[in-house]
Order: structure tokens, then sequence, then C-alpha cells
């Protein structure tokens, strides 16, 4: 009889394992918000801001975890076809726990994740983790980029620059066989599986490569242009210091800099890229930037949360 129980309850931890780790997230999330700022004064914050906006921002800003989940699901269509709500809430978890724990620790739940739920070998996952990681940092500067372009007027040849490093991660691409040649010429006998793995963790062709660098660029173009707007609403100026601060609030994001949640780091960030950009030092701006900081990485946070909350609603089929 209590092996029964026992077993019925591992059965019933191993299926909801997934929707287990994401509501204790999004409660820990929630009392740390409380703790740190206090949900009354966000929402008045917001209040501030308007409704609409960030209502509006909020939308888009989830809809880029379905379009990360899209690429993902692109790099292993064998292994999640037809379970795309189940890839989805790992892609939740592994965002949350990614932006709530500091130095990119949350990194490792991606591979971990991927192999417990589509049985991917870690180094599979690894690698797949990796060559997205280098095009989210190519997209976030190149979208960054089209605000430094447009707001300081730097003409063609500002576009064509910006348009020769938007091209340049195909040219590494077509680069990959022959690296990849050269390390298993050079490399010992024994790590050539390893090898093999990483291989398979990368696109499988330049089609394949195509669309989920596409879908790389969309999803940032998405995310810091909606961050720009919200900064901009809050009074961020010019256009580039707007876009210089969602861009350095995404770079810390990405980078492996920011403290628990982004406290601190994430705000300093904008406030960082803003002035880089163009907006001005003097006392009122600065205060100004500071609060606009705070209140973008709040929704970022906020978001966050909402997207995992979805994905505990859209529950896959058993």
């Amino acid at each position: 009889m209590n092996t029964n129980w026992e077993r019925d309850r591992r059965s019933w931890l191993a299926r909801n394992r997934l929707a287990l780790i994401s509501a204790a997230a999004i409660a820990v999330y929630a009392i740390f918000v409380e703790w740190v700022w206090g949900w009354p004064l966000l929402l008045r914050q917001w209040a501030e801001i308007g409704i609409g906006p960030v209502l509006s921002a909020l939308t888009l800003l989830v809809a880029t975890y379905f379009i990360r989940c899209y690429r993902i699901h692109d790099y292993f269509p064998g292994e999640t076809r037809g379970r795309f709500l189940t890839l989805f809430r790992v892609t939740q978890v592994h965002n949350l726990l990614n932006i709530m724990l500091p130095f990119r620790a949350g990194e490792t739940s991606f591979p971990l994740l991927m192999r417990s739920e589509f049985g991917v070998p870690l180094v599979r996952g690894t690698s797949a983790l990796l060559v997205m990681r280098l095009l989210d940092l190519h997209a976030l500067l190149s979208v960054a980029a089209v605000g430094l372009v447009a707001g300081r007027g730097h003409g063609t040849a500002g576009w064509l620059l910006w348009l020769f490093v938007v091209l340049s991660p195909l040219a590494f691409f077509l680069l990959k066989e022959k690296a990849l040649k050269a390390m298993r010429r050079f490399a010992p006998e024994r790590v050539g599986p390893l090898l093999d793995e990483v291989e398979t963790g990368l696109p499988t062709g330049i089609p394949a490569f195509l669309r989920a660098w596409a879908m790389t660029m969309l999803n940032w173009a998405v995310k810091v242009v909606v961050l720009a707007w919200i900064l901009a609403i809050m009074g961020v100026a010019p256009l580039a210091a707007s876009f210089g601060g969602a861009l350095g609030g995404e770079l810390s994001s990405v980078l492996p800099v920011h403290a628990p949640a982004g406290v601190g780091t994430y705000a300093a960030a904008i406030v960082a890229g803003a002035v880089s950009f163009g907006a001005t030092t003097n006392q009122a701006t600065l205060e100004m930037l500071g609060r606009a900081s705070v209140n973008a990485h709040l929704l970022v946070i906020v978001s966050a949360v909402a997207g995992t909350l979805l994905s505990l609603l859209l529950r896959p089929n058993a």
C-alpha cells in the first residue's frame, strides 16, 4: 500500500515538476518584489506612466517569449514536435531562473531541462545555448545601433557600417565546417564524440541558421524598441539615449555581470547606456533616469512572471 502511494507520488511529481518549479519561482519573485520595492510603490509608478502603455508594453514583451520559444523549437524540431506548450514552459522557467540568479547561473537550467523533458544530450543543449547567446549579443548591438545611427544622423556611411555588422554572423557560420575540421584534426581522439554533439547543437544548414538569426533579430528588436518607447514616455531624450538605455539594460542581463534579479545592475546599466548615447548629465536628468530605469526594470521582471504564469495556464495535453 505504502509502496503504491510512494510510486503514485513520485509519478505525480515527475508529471508536474515544471509546474511546481514555475509556481515556486513566481512565489519567490512576488515576495522579492514586495521586499525590495513594494507592490504599492510599483503600481503607483506605473499609474504615472499610464495603464494603456504599461499593458501594451507587457503584452509585447510576453510576445517575445513565444518568438524565443519558436527559435528553440526550430533548433530541436524532432525532439519538440507536438510539444510546443511544454517547450514554452521550459523556456519560461529558464528565463525566470536566469533573471533571478546572479552571474548567469540560471543558464545551467536550460540544458538540464531540455535533457529531462526532451532527451536532448547535455553537450548538444549547451552548444545550442552558446550559439543562441552569441546571436543574442549580436542582435542587441545591431538593434540598438539603429537608434544610434538614426539619432545622430550618420547618413549613408553609418547605415552601410550597420548593414555590414548585421550580416557578419552569416560569414562566421559559413566558416564553421573549416573550424570544426581543424578542431577534429588537432583535438585528442576521445574529444571527437563531444565535437559531434557540439556540431548537432548548431543549425544544420544555411536555411536553419537564417531562421534562427531572423527570430533572434525579431525577438530583440521588439524588446529593445518596447523598452526604448517606455523610457521615452518617461522623459528619456534624445531618441538615441532611449535606445542606449534599453540596450544597456538588456546587455547587463545577457553578460555575466548582473546581480540577483538584476537589482542595481540593470537600472545602472540603463542609466549608463542612456548617458553614453546622448542623455545629459545634470542632476535633474540623472534623477529622472534613475526613476525611469527602475520602472523599466520592474516592467521586465513582471513580464517574466506574467510569461511564466501564462505557461502554467496553457497546460499541455497529457
